[in-house]
């Protein structure tokens, strides 16, 4: 078990290549090769640290909006 955590996370993807890999998941949108691709080449922690980070701009995101909505509402 520990042999195989330390093969992971020697996987040689980018991080950049990560976030992609990432950001097209919270869509949805993933061929069956790419995502086989991506858990053969990704490093689990910048998956983990990457699923974070895009949830917190998911979240950013969305907090804008509603702000945006919120204040054109009342003044208009």
């Amino acid at each position: 078990m520990t042999e195989d955590l330390k093969q992971a996370s020697q996987r040689k993807a980018s991080f950049g290549a990560t976030m992609k890999a990432v950001f097209w998941s919270f869509f949805g949108v993933r061929k069956r090769r790419d995502y086989e691709s991506d858990a053969a080449r990704l490093n689990p922690v910048h998956v983990i640290i990457a699923g974070v980070l895009g949830a917190a701009i998911f979240v950013a995101v969305l907090v804008i909006i509603v702000r945006l909505v919120v204040a054109s509402a009342a003044g208009g």
